[in-house]
């Protein structure tokens, strides 16, 4: 079973090597794994509370893609898209926000830290306070809860978000009386690397501190490098590694075998400058090749936008049937079926003319079972199965599952449903996108059928 990971990456500014180094490589590497089924989007929504220079943030889009292209991100691997693609999650927003407590929002920490610095100024409360930014949490949970992921890396101060985004996907999914969404868990990144910056402090772009990770090319990358601060002692003079910015970076680069060979040669007196050099050489020699496929991205933004797009095709082919289905159980159904289901309400079937499924044994040995409508027609094929007891359980939860709850994702000719991340059954292939939504009515028609037995 795979498991559905979400990363977002705020568009306001250019990518560091601390970027690179405590998100962009960890993050590439866990793509990799055929354990992950990789979400990573651009949250260029968030980056509208943080910034209002349009320019600045269009900028940062286009670097931000091509560097985690550049870094390795395999885009028919993983799910890579832009927030602002996805029309399905303001719209999740807002459903999210009709069932938020004000009193919830009040405690998220940035929204409280702004009330604060407002409070020690003598200002007003909520002086410059944007509604964006106190719905912050709300517009977080849709961009999770809209895939369904299963966990979201963050750091300690985000865990809040994580539980806010729960604590909404619990409400709803309480008032509704379905599991609409799966609730994320947060995975904590103890271990992840933080780089020190030019002056001894993490490197953020807050403090100004920061080395490029390809802006201004290698000329630029060891003028940064050699203004790193370093203590007053001479060449020939023990240095000391481990309070060592040169050191730490190095390390976060360099095998176990360099690093030893590095921390041995400050212990024996290596002059700082001759140690920056050593340091600029061991970072450009990975960042060299990332840097030549960082340029050729920037030169051509339709290839990106390709991607992107094909990303976000993907990502809503998982968010559009979430969002139907929450809007049927909304009510926010169209005016046609709405007057059909209100004047015209559907036959209950006869007496053993209800959908059914019927189980089968593969040539190969393994079991699956496709399941009918009340009026004979297959809806789905299960995947095959090794075990028939586990062919038996699934069936178990289709019929408990309601068509509200179920997650399907539009295929090149078909659907596949999916249940915890993973595809379980698919739809007989349609000719065309009518048919295909007359297959989905069928579908979600057999499921309340059978939910309504249990």
């Amino acid at each position: 079973m795979q498991t559905r990971v979400l990363t977002g990456i705020t568009t306001t500014g250019t990518p560091h090597l601390g970027n690179y180094v405590g998100a962009i490589r960890p993050a590439v590497e866990a793509s990799r794994r055929d354990d992950v089924d990789a979400f990573y989007f651009m949250a260029d929504y968030h980056a509208l509370i943080k910034s209002d220079d349009a320019a600045r943030i269009e900028r940062s889009r286009l670097e931000i893609a091509a560097t985690w292209l550049a870094a390795g991100l395999d885009p028919a691997r993983v799910t890579f898209y832009r927030q602002s693609d996805i029309p399905e999650i303001p719209e999740l927003t807002w459903f999210l926000t009709c069932v938020a407590s004000k009193g919830m929002l009040n405690r998220a920490h940035a929204y409280k830290a702004a009330v604060d610095r407002n409070t020690e100024a003598g200002e007003d409360a909520d002086a410059g306070i944007t509604a964006g930014l106190y719905m912050y949490p709300v517009l977080m949970a849709a961009d999770i809860l809209a895939f369904d992921a299963h966990k979201v890396p963050v750091g300690r101060d985000q865990i809040q978000h994580i539980e806010m985004a729960r604590d909404l996907g619990q409400r709803f999914n309480h008032i509704h009386g379905r599991e609409f969404f799966v609730l994320p868990e947060a995975l904590i990144e103890e271990q992840v690397a933080t780089l020190p910056g030019l002056d001894g402090r993490k490197m953020s772009k807050s403090y100004d501190n920061t080395i490029p990770l390809f802006a201004g090319g290698k000329k630029q990358l060891r003028e940064t490098i050699m203004r790193i601060v370093t203590d007053s002692r001479l060449p020939g003079e023990p240095k000391d590694p481990d309070n060592s910015s040169l050191f730490t970076i190095f390390r976060a680069f360099a095998g176990d075998i360099e690093t030893a060979a590095f921390r041995q040669a400050l212990l024996d007196g290596l002059g700082w400058g001759e140690a920056k050099q050593v340091l600029y050489e061991r970072i450009e020699s990975d960042v060299a090749p990332m840097r030549e496929r960082y340029e050729a991205f920037m030169a051509d933004p339709a290839a990106i936008e390709v991607i992107l797009q094909q990303g976000a095709q993907k990502a809503r082919a998982i968010a559009t049937p979430k969002i139907k289905a929450l809007r049927e159980v909304l009510g926010l159904r169209s005016a046609t079926s709405a007057a059909t289901t209100t004047a015209q309400p559907k036959p209950v079937p006869k007496q053993g003319k209800m959908p059914r499924f019927a189980s089968f044994r593969d040539t190969d040995g393994n079991f699956r079972f496709r399941l009918f409508s009340a009026d004979g027609e297959e809806l789905l094929l299960s995947m095959p199965f090794a075990d028939p007891k586990a062919a038996g359980a699934l069936q178990k939860r289709l019929k408990a599952l309601g068509a509200a709850a179920a997650v399907l994702q539009v295929q090149s000719s078909g659907m596949a449903l999916m249940l915890d991340g993973e595809p379980v059954a698919s739809t007989p292939d349609q000719r065309d996108e009518s048919t295909r939504n007359d297959a989905l009515a069928q579908l979600h028609e057999a499921l309340d059928q059978l939910a309504a037995q249990e």
